[in-house]
Parts: structure tokens; C-alpha cells; sequence
């Protein structure tokens, strides 16, 4: 179909996680719509008479969030407004994580907000200082925040560390476009530079780039739930069926779309259908594009069921708040720590118990070390720092100290020697001749 809505765009177009609820966002005048894809109805329809930026569901179509002029507004499936987050301000862009119930936005300031909209705390803010950010978009495998900046670098977030885990440079002007495939694996970016780049997160690396066929920047790219990639270029779309194996070709793309001189605002695929979303400044179209969609559906995920009914939405929220995951939870291998065997609780309590037990003791030992080591306690006035010094120094030999001893020792045994005793030398004395005996003094 093609909406022709040209008084209120340009338009952002945005699926829910099943596929049939979509969100029609007039960013110029405040007009939103939640379109229901199956019947081609409308269930909801708002004009707020102001510019809004982005705007996603929550865990179900019944609540959206929009990013407005001034803060982020969250409202029912019947348009009434429901509570207004004035702590996240001037927002640009909001995404929603939805296995920790977390709601995060960025805007002018450059401050990266997290809020758990079940309990309404917030979770974590931080300071990005790279300036306003228009791109933030998420790795659904690891709920890990991908961030475009002004400078060309592409940070990678989490809510459990105040600084970035990853940074990127990507691109030699702003960063205009970003999306992260399904598997997590891989990411595209598209920049002012007019350059459209592949990258491997499991390393980090470009793996390709290419210009694109007008040389027009990529306002928009999205990879599709079986790996097609579509990047939107001024009022062109182009198509490319397995851009991350060794045999794509950029010079032969899968699909080109002309807009007829409408420019793209947005590009999404619709989970689960070979459709693609598209939205421009004269309103919002969708195309068919053969074997993009999952043919397949998951059904132990939560919120993907198209025909859920009140009661089976009910069921499905008290499921998936038992199953939140803690924010803690998020980092770049968030996957496979979720995934990992869970420690019994006895066993980690019998390994702290023992691990405290032998640092008790080790603490022990050493306190009866110092115990056996301390210098007892003598007489009054033993202890004095004068006599300590002087026990100090019976330590140290020099040769001034040898003279004194050697010299006491004469004393003391010449006062031991009887009253009748003569040395050698006055011995020597009495015998020499009485004209010698002034050579013996």
C-alpha cells in the first residue's frame, strides 16, 4: 500500500515485534497513528501539535513511547496520555529492550538513559561526551546499545558500565545510519561520507564497503529477519540478498525501489512477512520483498503471537515480567552468560562458606604470629625510646667500638691481676742496667 500523508512528514514507519501493529509518526506535526496490518485499520490516531522524533512500542501494542520536543510521553492504544519520563529531555531517539523491560533514550545532551518501565526506577544514566546522537539502535541477541555519533564512531553501551565497552570509527563524517542483524553478528553503517560499510562485531572489523548508486548518503539501512539488506539512498531503496557471504556482489543488487523523487525517511522489515516498511516525506509505503521475512514462528518468545487475544496478552505479561532479566545481565557475550548453566544455590553457599572458613583461618594464624612476635612488656623505664636505641646500637660494630672494648678489657684485667704482679716490660726494667732503664718509660 501507499499512504499519501503529506501535510504532517516526514513520516518514521516502525513494526512491533509480530508484525502487525505498526506506528505511523508525522515528525513534523505530532500526528501519530498505530495501524493494525492485518485488517488495514486504524486503532489509534493522535495529533499533539508538535514535532515528535521517534516513537516505539513497549512490550505489546497497547503502550508506545514517542519521543517529543521536550521529554519522552508514553500513551495507551486508546491516544490517552499515560505519564510523561521528564527526566529523559530533549530526546532524539528511544528503543526498548524488551527481556529487561528496559526503556533507553538519547537525545541533544548526549546522555544515555535507562528506565525500567515495570517499576518505573531508573536504572543507569550516562554521559556519552560525543555530543548530540540521532542514531541508537540495539543487538537484540545481547541487548547491547549501538550509538552513531557526529564524529563518525559508533560506541557500544550497557546500563552496568559508565563508560562505552566498544568504540568504532566507522566513518569519515557523521554517522547518518545503523542497524545490527538478527544473529547479532554483524552490523551495518551508512554515513555523510557516502559510504555504506559492513562490519563483524565477533571481531570488529570491516569486512566491506561500497558507494552507493545515486552517491547519495544512507539515510537508512535495516537487515532483514533471513539477512537481506536494504539501504535507502535519497529517493532510491536498494536490495542486497547476503551482503555478509563471500559471494555478494555490490554491483549486482537484489531489488532497486525509485520513490518517484519522494525522500526516505526510515526503512524497516516487518518481522515475520516479506514486506519492508517504508517511510518518506510524502508518508508511508510498504513493499514486497520475496524471502526477507522468518517463515517460521518462535513460539517460546514472548509477545510475537499476531493473534493473541486480551487474555493471551494478559498471560504473556506475567510470563515475560517472571522472566526480566537484570540490567547487570547486559554485556558483549550477555548471550552466552544468559545461556549458561546456573550454579545450585547450596553449592555456591557450601563454597563461600569454606572459602570464608580458611580465610578465618589464615587470619587467625597470623594474628598468633604477631601474638608470638610482640615484645613483651619489661620493668617501668625499660621500654623507654632511649633504651631501646641503645640495645639498637650494641648491634652495630665500628672500629671506635673495638678500641673502647679492647681498652676495657686491659682495665678490667689489670684490676683483676694480685698487688705483687709485674708485666714483662717492668720486669725487663729491674734487669736492664741502671743507664738503660730511662728507655723502658
Amino acid at each position: 500500500f501507499d499512504l499519501d500523508l503529506p501535510h504532517y512528514g516526514p513520516y518514521s514507519f516502525t513494526y512491533d515485534a509480530s508484525g502487525r501493529h505498526s506506528i505511523l509518526l508525522g515528525k513534523s506535526g505530532g500526528h501519530i497513528s498505530v495501524m493494525d496490518n492485518y485488517n488495514l485499520t486504524t486503532s489509534t490516531e493522535i495529533h499533539l501539535q508538535s514535532p515528535c522524533r521517534d516513537a516505539t512500542f513497549l512490550h505489546n501494542h497497547t503502550l508506545l513511547a514517542v519521543a517529543q520536543q521536550k521529554h519522552v510521553h508514553l500513551y495507551d492504544n486508546l491516544g490517552a496520555e499515560v505519564h510523561v519520563l521528564e527526566k529523559h529531555q530533549d530526546p532524539y531517539q528511544v528503543q526498548y529492550l524488551p527481556h529487561h523491560w528496559l526503556l533507553a533514550s538519547i537525545g541533544r545532551s548526549g546522555w544515555l538513559k535507562y528506565q525500567d518501565v515495570s517499576t518505573g526506577e531508573k536504572v543507569a544514566e550516562w554521559r556519552t561526551k560525543l555530543g548530540p546522537c540521532h542514531v541508537l539502535r540495539q543487538n537484540t541477541q545481547t541487548a547491547i546499545l549501538h550509538l552513531g555519533h557526529a564524529a563518525g564512531a559508533v560506541t557500544l553501551w550497557s546500563p552496568s558500565s559508565s563508560e562505552y565497552v566498544c568504540k568504532i570509527l566507522c566513518h569519515r563524517g557523521p554517522v547518518l545510519s545503523l542497524s545490527v542483524d538478527p544473529t547479532g553478528r554483524y552490523m551495518v553503517t551508512g554515513g555523510a561520507d557516502r559510504k555504506v560499510k559492513l562490519w563483524d562485531l565477533r571481531t570488529y572489523k570491516e569486512m566491506s564497503s561500497f558507494y552507493n548508486v545515486n552517491h547519495f548518503p544512507a539515510q537508512a539501512v535495516d537487515i532483514s529477519q533471513k539477512g537481506v539488506l536494504g539501504v535507502a539512498h535519497g529517493h532510491m531503496i536498494t536490495f542486497y540478498k547476503d551482503p555478509f557471504g563471500n559471494s555478494f556482489n555490490k554491483n549486482k543488487p537484489y531489488m532497486v525501489h525509485r520513490m518517484g523523487g519522494k525522500r526516505v525517511e526510515t526503512l524497516h522489515f516487518r518481522p515475520f512477512e516479506d514486506v519492508c516498511g517504508i517511510g518518506h516525506s510524502h508518508g508511508v509505503s510498504s513493499i514486497v520483498i520475496p524471502g526477507s521475512g522468518e517463515p517460521n514462528l518462535d513460539s517460546l518468545e514472548h509477545n510475537l503471537n499476531p493473534f493473541a487475544d486480551t487474555k493471551q496478552r494478559r498471560e504473556t505479561e506475567v510470563r515475560s515480567l517472571l522472566d526480566k532479566l537484570s540490567p547487570d545481565t547486559i554485556g558483549l557475550n550477555g548471550a552466552a552468560a544468559v545461556g549458561s548453566i546456573t550454579v545450585p544455590v547450596k553449592y555456591e553457599q557450601d563454597q563461600k562458606h569454606q572459602i570464608m572458613a580458611e580465610a578465618g583461618e589464615a587470619n587467625n594464624k597470623d594474628t598468633n604470629d604477631e601474638k608470638k612476635k610482640k615484645k613483651k612488656n619489661r620493668m617501668r623505664g625499660k621500654n623507654k625510646i632511649g633504651r631501646q636505641l641503645s640495645r639498637k646500637r650494641k648491634n652495630i660494630i665500628d672500629q671506635k667500638v673495638l678500641f673502647l672494648k679492647e681498652e676495657q678489657k686491659k682495665i678490667i684485667e689489670a684490676k683483676n691481676q694480685p698487688a705483687d704482679y709485674k708485666s714483662e716490660k717492668e720486669k725487663k726494667k729491674e734487669e736492664a742496667p741502671a743507664a738503660l732503664k730511662r728507655f723502658f718509660d
